[in-house]
């Protein structure tokens, strides 16, 4: 089975109508994994697969625009009758479960333990599922966060997460099949220091090139620019094919 992605969500940093915040579902190697689980991606997962089947769930980061559906998951396979056969792989943070416990009001996370196996990430964990591989590497945002490599049967698929420009992110993308990569800002703000906590498409564009991947997919465009123009924007620096993610879109890589 190939590597594929199909994109659930992208916006940044709130849903709108027919866009979802981030979510992506990669397929491959006889896995099926839901990378990011912004609101409103977990109904979109249902376009493509049925949630009790997911191999594992993978966290960037806990902020709430790729986390917050892990809460409608568990609704879904507590009380929704979509349980699974066994609890869930969930790639995360450290502090998820404690977190998602208390959204139901609880300060244990035993309740979760029939829908979801937590699972810490860390920098360089990594993890295989059949034949997909996944490798997390830290990368530089204004909490704990992640960037995803993914392998499959000689196919690479590297995702940024949230960030700001670090060598661990060209790292991750080094030759990758498709970056899929954050274009959030439209420039960095005066006295942000040397670590902003976002990319440019310019940024997007420069990493891609650097790292010399095949082909950029930009997303998790913010508020201050329009996909049309982070994807052109990134292109130019690029130099390469580079497309923007679209709600629905599906790539095999």
């Amino acid at each position: 089975m190939p590597l594929t992605l199909t994109v659930l969500g992208t916006a940044s940093p709130h849903p709108g109508p027919d866009r979802p915040c981030s979510g992506y579902l990669l397929s491959g190697g006889g896995a099926e994994v839901w990378v990011d689980a912004g609101p409103g991606t977990f109904a979109a997962l249902q376009r493509h697969t049925d949630p009790a089947r997911l191999t594992a769930v993978w966290i960037s980061h806990l902020h709430a625009d790729h986390s917050a559906d892990l809460l409608s998951a568990a609704y879904a396979f507590a009380f929704g009758g979509m349980t699974p056969p066994a609890p869930v792989p969930v790639y995360a943070p450290g502090d998820c479960a404690r977190r998602l416990a208390g959204f139901f009001g609880r300060a244990d996370v035993d309740f979760l333990k029939g829908v979801f196996d937590f699972r810490d990430l860390y920098d360089g964990h990594d993890v295989r599922h059949w034949n997909l591989r996944l490798t997390a590497r830290a990368v530089a945002h204004d909490t704990e966060a992640y960037g995803l490599r993914a392998e499959c049967q000689g196919s690479v698929l590297a995702y940024s997460g949230d960030t700001g420009p670090c060598p661990a992110l060209t790292e991750l993308a080094t030759r990758a099949d498709l970056f899929l990569c954050e274009a959030d800002v439209d420039r960095h703000r005066e006295g942000e220091g040397p670590r902003p906590v976002h990319l440019t498409p310019e940024d997007a564009g420069r990493i891609a090139r650097e790292a010399r991947v095949r082909e950029l997919l930009v997303t998790h465009v913010g508020p201050t620019l329009t996909r049309e123009a982070a994807a052109a924007r990134a292109a130019a620096v690029f130099g390469r094919p580079t497309h923007m993610a679209v709600e629905g879109g599906t790539r095999t890589v």
